[in-house]
């Protein structure tokens, strides 16, 4: 490590060590407070403090404050679930924002993937996940045109594609075969997650199966590093995928 990064890595220890010890939505002490309790400069505690609110682990208020973010949303790779079932667990409280569904012609992979039939379309579903007033994640779902009828998309869709199937409840869902990747926010995800451009993203790229091996859903999912927490449990010596995950 250089002398350059030393003191910046000292202050995110530091701060993440208070963060621990507070609450979801409690003020921190004002810039030269805090950089005094912390012991270091106001600058690099200024550059740590824009990191972590890039990653929703602290949320700033022009003219009011600085705020603990919200507590992350924790998922366990091994269990299919939506995110508002998730943020519902915690007590968290999650809204839609920017849906978009569109009808068009499927690219050549979309069409083998959903195994559609010729001139058949599909319907992309795109939406803004927010949480204490700020993006946390973005959804892009490609299904079959025909799948789910137009009204799901009205006023009682609340952002989960996954929930829309399940509470159908006419196909035999099973498991997701999921893809994961960091990514770097280009100028349309950032905009879209209020982020600056090449910020780090998590990528989900799923495909929801059925029991009889048919995928229904071709999903990509972008979440916000530090609001969403996901764990893996593995077997020693197992030799089975654990790819049954991702809130779609």
């Amino acid at each position: 490590m250089s002398r350059e990064q030393a003191p910046y890595r000292r202050t995110a220890e530091a701060l993440a060590e208070l963060l621990d010890r507070s609450q979801p939505g409690e003020a921190l002490p004002s810039e030269p407070k805090l950089a005094e309790q912390l012991g270091v400069s106001r600058a690099t505690l200024r550059d740590a403090m824009r990191a972590f609110q890039g990653r929703g682990l602290i949320v700033r208020r022009q003219g009011v404050g600085t705020y603990v973010g919200p507590k992350p949303i924790e998922a366990g790779l091994e269990e299919l679930v939506s995110i508002e079932t998730l943020a519902a667990q915690i007590g968290l409280r999650v809204a839609m924002d920017g849906l978009s569904v569109e009808r068009r012609q499927p690219s050549q992979p979309e069409a083998e993937t959903l195994e559609l039939q010729v001139g058949q379309r599909v319907v992309e579903i795109a939406r803004v996940i927010r949480a204490a007033g700020r993006p946390v994640a973005y959804l892009i779902d490609v299904i079959a045109d025909g799948l789910i009828a137009d009204e799901a998309w009205e006023s009682s869709f609340r952002g989960s594609v996954l929930d829309v199937l399940l509470e159908r409840g006419e196909l035999p869902l099973e498991y997701s075969r999921t893809e994961i990747n960091a990514v770097a926010a280009d100028h349309d995800l950032a905009a879209r997650m209020e982020l600056s451009l090449g910020e780090v993203l998590l990528l989900f790229e799923a495909s929801l199966i059925t029991r009889d091996g048919t995928i229904v859903d071709r999903s990509r999912s972008y979440f916000l590093p530090g609001t969403f927490r996901f764990q893996v449990v593995r077997r020693v010596g197992a030799a089975a995928g654990l790819s049954r995950l991702l809130p779609v």
